[in-house]
């Protein structure tokens, strides 16, 4: 019985994890530490961006860089976004924001590219930003809406592009139990501590959705197309009238 059991979860985790791990290890061993290197350039910068917040002189320099908040202008937060990626919570240990990235920036850096993994996680942030001012004027008394309290806040800095690029990653190497875990663990966040955070995430959430289910109708598109040609490939070779479209 247990030896069965061991089994299962072997055979679940081999499911679940399998081809995601066998194309992070491949890279690394093929291209170590270049197979990550816009990741370790971010974990650089954002430990660079937490030493020069930390000094008596520096927190005011890194606040006016990459410090959003819903009550500045909408062109000063959107300037200061990308750079947002980059400035770790002050309330949360660094080394937790660092390790975030490394792990998930690192794995999407190499299962979906620099340039997706960059998009997303540019649009989570932007989600985030964008739904803090709409939460506002929404107001307290909706589930979806936010105090005018919030507006002081800092925005959630790199955490949403992690939530987003976890999921996304998950969802495209069909790891979907693990993406549903932290998808409940954001769910569960924002009921336990209804805060400006954990609704980011929520919304960082809803645009990594947005853009799986464009990338799946991408895909879906792409095989109907090439079916299509397919068979009017075999339609002439095979000396059949080709397929009227």
């Amino acid at each position: 019985m247990r030896g069965g059991a061991r089994g299962g979860v072997r055979r679940f985790a081999e499911r679940e994890w399998g081809p995601l791990l066998k194309t992070v290890a491949y890279a690394l061993h093929t291209q170590r530490w270049r197979a990550i290197g816009l990741t370790l350039s971010a974990v650089a910068l954002t430990s660079v961006f937490q030493i020069i917040q930390n000094q008596s002189w520096g927190f005011r320099p890194i606040q006016i860089l990459g410090s959003v908040k819903a009550e500045y202008p909408l062109w000063i937060s959107l300037l200061r976004t990308p750079f947002s990626l980059f400035v770790p919570a002050l309330d949360l240990p660094v080394w937790g924001a660092l390790a975030q990235v490394l792990l998930v920036f690192g794995v999407a850096e190499i299962c979906i590219g620099r340039g997706r993994m960059l998009l997303i996680a540019y649009a989570a942030t932007l989600a985030g930003t964008l739904y803090a001012r709409v939460g506002i004027r929404i107001g307290p008394d909706s589930v979806f809406g936010l105090p005018a309290s919030a507006a002081e806040m800092v925005d959630t800095g790199p955490s949403a592009a992690v939530v987003a690029l976890a999921v996304y990653v998950c969802w495209r190497y069909r790891a979907y139990w693990t993406a549903g875990v932290v998808v409940v663990s954001m769910v569960l966040e924002v009921v336990l501590k209804n805060n400006l955070a954990g609704k980011e995430h929520i919304a960082a959430l809803l645009a990594v959705a947005v853009i799986c289910w464009i990338t799946w109708l991408r895909r879906r598109r792409r095989r109907r197309r090439d079916h299509h040609d397919r068979g009017r490939r075999t339609g002439s070779l095979s000396g059949a009238p080709p397929i009227q479209s």
